[in-house]
């Protein structure tokens, strides 16, 4: 019986401390009133909520989807988001670099991630799209095949940064060193050629 006891006790405090939610929307929610439970939620949309400067540490997310949310100033220590969505929210100041490494994986549409950091992190392939990255710091960052589709990337940071492949045709206001960042077969376009040169004081003349 005792053996049994213990059991039980040891499946509870289980339930406890490994809260599981799947396939479930939450809409409107005030988290800075209403408590999220720490655990794992999978498949999960979050609409219109708000998270900010709340603590999400050792919260994993899994290919859920974040919609007009509020995320400014949350905690990231060790939170997990793989495969996850983030749409027309605003996320000011995270620190991502904060984040569990483990498949990390986001796509970013039409966010608010101005002074927000990505530092040292492993950000292959990933999508930011119609995004404010203003002062955001991508240092010594792995971005090999990133696109930064209609970015606004100013005073962003790129400093030993891995850029080979990645897509800068239609992000704006970047400015980064190409003797300090590795830009092997990184795309550009004509008009943001200045971002590459700007280190060096010169002027560049439109020209047709």
């Amino acid at each position: 019986m005792m053996y049994d006891g213990k059991v039980c006790k040891i499946k509870v405090y289980w339930k406890m401390h490994n809260h599981f939610v799947e396939d479930k929307t939450f809409n409107k929610i005030d988290f800075t009133q209403t408590v999220l439970l720490k655990g794992e939620y999978e498949n999960c949309i979050f609409t219109t909520c708000d998270f900010s400067n709340i603590d999400l540490s050792n919260i994993k997310f899994i290919s859920c989807k974040f919609d007009h949310c509020n995320l400014s100033m949350a905690f990231l220590g060790n939170t997990a988001f793989k495969d996850i969505m983030f749409s027309n929210s605003k996320m000011l100041g995270l620190r991502f670099d904060h984040c569990s490494t483990m498949a990390f994986e986001i796509t970013v549409d039409n966010c608010i991630l101005n002074h927000s950091s990505f530092y040292k992190m492993k950000l292959k392939n990933t999508v930011f799209k119609s995004a404010q990255l203003d002062e955001v710091d991508f240092s010594e960052c792995d971005l090999t095949a990133a696109i930064f589709d209609n970015c606004n990337l100013q005073k962003a940071l790129f400093d030993n940064s891995i850029l080979e492949k990645a897509d800068f045709t239609t992000a704006y206001n970047y400015s980064l060193d190409p003797e300090r960042n590795r830009i092997k077969k990184a795309k550009f376009s004509l008009n943001g050629v200045g971002g590459l040169l700007r280190k060096y004081n010169i002027e560049i003349d439109n020209f047709k």
